[in-house]
């Protein structure tokens, strides 16, 4: 199967060119490098060191004998993406290009314009482009769970049956955002409905919860196909930043009760749920969603299993309430339906102590990568400027909690 992977130099995108490769899909990779630019825009660096683009696809090709084209360009240039499309014709197009962090894009109007923009028009560029050149392509658009919120009844995937005086019918689920990310993606799923109905173009928005883990079966052949492990408080996931706070002595920065619950899952079955939508394509003018995790936990109990497992490491682990920069309740009803992918063949890896103990011995191998710095909160939900760094490196802690002035 011809796979065009936009985003294929990120943490998600990466690992999952890889896999389809490895499979015997023809791969392509389109990026355009952004995600390398924010960390140096944000002062921090992946905690595992990651080689060139260039150089991790040579070293694929050469371990391996498969080779992963590549297209350098911006999704959001329709020009360029337009070509690539008409270059490459694919059958799927696995849509990771996107800024993906809801803190970063909480920051300030400046990035918050940015996150919109970028998210909103590339998919847009990439519907128009499917539509004119490759019609019958399948779109696999990485959605997110947090589009859904948390509220007080199930969530289901992606519709629900609602009766009204009398009547009865199926619409999208109520989408509740907690950022200027989320909402991104929830036009996204807008867009891409609207396409599948109007042009009947076909596609599967896949609403991915939180991703934990680096290795997969392909990243673990040579140490320069590395995976990303953010930790930083913008970029970096709660289970990574845990660890890494873990390996070196500090806190465990628990957001208030903890009591927010998620969806979670495997790296290695982010990767696989992919396979399966591809090889499983919706029907012309369908727009379908899957809910993509595997299981449920709340911040404090993820912060319990690293304090558990660190201290059988010989590690000395605290747990520390801290203030919750984010606007969202701590403690919730959740319960989200995410039977589809399960049904056509996942087979999950649940999150177990040994998962974990390896993301700490990782943390632990890198620590001298590790900005403790960078690890509290600095972007407050509650502000509509928030400045993350002040002349020499210090960092404006006080201004975080400040009450929010009119």
């Amino acid at each position: 199967m011809r796979i065009a992977v936009l985003g294929g130099d990120g943490f998600c995108g990466w690992a999952t060119a890889l896999y389809l490769a490895s499979k015997g899909h023809s791969v392509a990779i389109i990026d355009n490098f952004v995600r390398r630019l924010w960390d140096y825009e944000l002062g921090v660096q992946t905690l595992t060191p990651i080689r060139p683009l260039s150089q991790r696809l040579d070293v694929w090709q050469q371990l391996t004998g498969k080779t992963i084209e590549l297209f350098v360009g911006d999704v959001c240039d329709y020009d360029f993406l337009s070509s690539v499309i008409k270059s490459f014709e694919p059958e799927a197009v696995v849509h990771f290009a996107e800024q993906r962090s809801a803190p970063y894009s909480m920051i300030d109007h400046k990035h918050a314009v940015f996150t919109q923009v970028n998210n909103v028009v590339g998919t847009l560029n990439l519907l128009f482009a499917i539509r004119e050149l490759q019609p019958d392509c399948h779109t696999v658009k990485l959605g997110t769970m947090g589009e859904y919120g948390t509220p007080n009844i199930d969530i289901e995937e992606g519709y629900l049956t609602v009766e009204h005086n009398g009547r009865k019918d199926v619409l999208p689920y109520p989408k509740q955002p907690g950022s200027f990310y989320h909402l991104s993606k929830v036009h996204d799923s807008h867009n891409i409905m609207f396409t599948c109905k109007v042009w009947g173009l076909r596609a599967t928005d896949l609403n991915q919860g939180v991703v934990y883990g680096t290795d997969t079966e392909e990243v673990m052949i040579d140490e320069a196909l590395i995976n990303r492990f953010d930790y930083d408080e913008v970029f970096g996931t709660v289970l990574n930043r845990f660890c890494a706070q873990a390996a070196i002595g500090c806190p465990l920065m628990v957001y208030g009760r903890g009591g927010q619950t998620r969806g979670f899952l495997d790296i290695r079955d982010t990767v696989r749920c992919v396979e399966i939508a591809c090889l499983n394509p919706a029907d012309r003018g369908e727009f379908r969603v899957f809910n993509q995790f595997t299981e449920q936990f709340s911040v404090l109990q993820l912060a319990e299993i690293v304090k558990t497992v660190g201290e059988q490491m010989g590690l000395q682990v605290e747990i520390d309430h801290i203030p919750d920069p984010r606007v969202e309740a701590e403690s919730h009803y959740y319960n989200a339906k995410h039977s589809s992918l399960v049904n056509l063949g996942l087979q999950p890896h649940l999150l177990s102590k040994e998962l974990v103990g390896t993301l700490i011995n990782i943390a632990l191998r890198y620590q001298d990568r590790i900005d403790p710095g960078l690890l509290a909160p600095q972007v407050n939900w509650r502000q509509a400027r928030n400045e993350r760094r002040v002349a020499g490196g210090k960092f404006k802690k006080e201004a975080l909690f400040a009450k929010e002035t009119v």
